[in-house]
């Protein structure tokens, strides 16, 4: 199969030219918009925070990677960009990196279970933009069908692999049921959000927010459905919170030893868990040794990230293996879609009900009868057949590119559920 594929990724940019080379929604209708018609008859793109890549099948052979390349720099310039930075792909090698990205084995952080619902969102697009075919809905739904079996048959997705995921599953070891516990999230930057984000996630009874610029915390509290804590007021509250993690750029401790001895003697010692995942640290790390605090610094919290990546890498070869199984399915039904085969298998399915019929229905005629039946239902066969066999004759001699004659010889073979058929009848 003519798929191209061309990918620029983590592993071939840098984060700014991976930046300059992201693809909004709005970008990716008006890019499908050109290259639709001009470029591909039909296909997708991907594009994320650490890969663009555009699928699709050409309008003709002249189609080359450089074609595709060049439309892309030439939309989105940047002059430290060049030929080195994009791998390319065809055929089964197009569709192995596609399902190498749809079960995260080729994310930046492996296993990232982000991308499956991102490459669906993707196809989506695509088939809103009718620039989804037979084929690439085939394509779709083999990559959807290798992403579950990664999620369900591996543990490629499990265990925490970020610090403030780390730091949330390790809350829940503390406090097994979160939705009444209070917590306070110190810092609104990227880290403390995705924190606060995972907290939500894990249905935190109340959630807070404290930065030194308020309005920042504000925007992400009302984004949480959360209260904003203005920041030099945070620490009167100490004592009204089950959880802090802390997440900010201070060069100084915000909480001391002191400060959480006070706050525990008002909550009557009810255990308090402490996630200091700044750098420098935020919470003194003697807070530790005090009765009922449970004190993780970024040290600890990265030990588990470590041990849970491994955990991941470990699961590569048994997502490798469901990818290769699945290329395999992919291609034997693609083979299929040949002409001599088609024929074979639309004979076969018509000789199958005609057997079948007179089988249920042979006590009905005399011996001397049966064998006219035999004759006659045959003759009508292949007179029904006829027609279909010409025209699928006349296809593979037409000259037509091999994916439109797949793709015509595809709707045949749903049309009487052959390929249904053959699973539920094998040789």
């Amino acid at each position: 199969m003519n798929l191209l594929s061309i990918s620029i990724n983590h592993r071939t940019a840098p984060v700014e030219i991976r930046e300059s080379m992201h693809l909004s929604s709005e970008e990716i209708k008006q890019f499908v918009r050109d290259l639709k018609g001009s470029f591909f008859n039909e296909g997708v793109i991907i594009s994320t925070c650490n890969r663009t890549e555009i699928y699709g099948i050409p309008v003709n052979n002249d189609v080359s990677f450089s074609d595709i390349r060049n439309f892309l720099i030439q939309r989105k310039p940047n002059e430290k960009i060049s030929a080195e930075n994009f791998q390319n792909f065809i055929s089964r090698d197009s569709m192995r990196q596609l399902f190498r990205v749809i079960t995260g084995i080729d994310s930046m952080l492996i296993g990232d279970n982000q991308i499956f619902k991102q490459v669906k969102d993707s196809f989506t697009l695509a088939e809103e933009m009718q620039f989804v075919g037979f084929l690439m809905r085939r394509v779709f739904d083999s990559a959807i069908k290798t992403g579950k079996r990664a999620i369900t048959e591996t543990a490629i997705s499990e265990g925490a692999v970020t610090v403030s995921y780390a730091a949330v599953q390790l809350i829940e070891k503390v406090f097994s049921n979160l939705n009444k516990k209070s917590a306070l999230v110190i810092g609104a930057g990227e880290t403390g959000e995705i924190a606060a984000k995972n907290l939500i996630d894990k249905n935190i009874g109340r959630l807070n927010v404290t930065n030194r610029t308020l309005e920042r915390a504000e925007r992400l509290a009302s984004e949480l459905n959360a209260r904003a804590i203005p920041f030099e007021r945070f620490k009167d509250h100490l004592h009204e919170f089950d959880i802090i993690i802390s997440a900010t750029s201070s060069e100084d401790l915000l909480l001391s030893k002191k400060e959480i001895e006070a706050a525990m003697k008002k909550r009557n010692y009810a255990s308090m868990v402490l996630m200091d995942i700044a750098i420098p640290r935020d919470i003194d790390p003697a807070t530790k040794k005090i009765d009922y605090v449970f004190y993780h610094d970024i040290d600890s919290l990265n030990i588990i990230v470590e041990q849970n990546l491994a955990k991941r890498r470990s699961e590569i070869p048994k997502v490798e293996a469901i990818i290769e199984s699945e290329l395999d399915s992919f291609f034997n039904w693609y083979n299929s879609l040949q002409v001599a085969p088609t024929i074979k298998s639309l004979r076969d399915y018509f000789e199958n009900i005609r057997a079948e019929e007179i089988e249920k229905n042979l006590n009905r005629f005399s011996s001397e009868d049966r064998e006219k039946i035999e004759i006659i239902t045959k003759k009508i066969m292949n007179k029904i057949l006829h027609q279909p066999t010409v025209e699928l004759k006349k296809t593979a001699e037409s000259g037509i590119s091999p994916e439109e004659s797949a793709s015509r010889i595809g709707i045949i073979r749903s049309l009487f559920g052959i390929d249904s058929s053959e699973k539920n009848n094998p040789e």
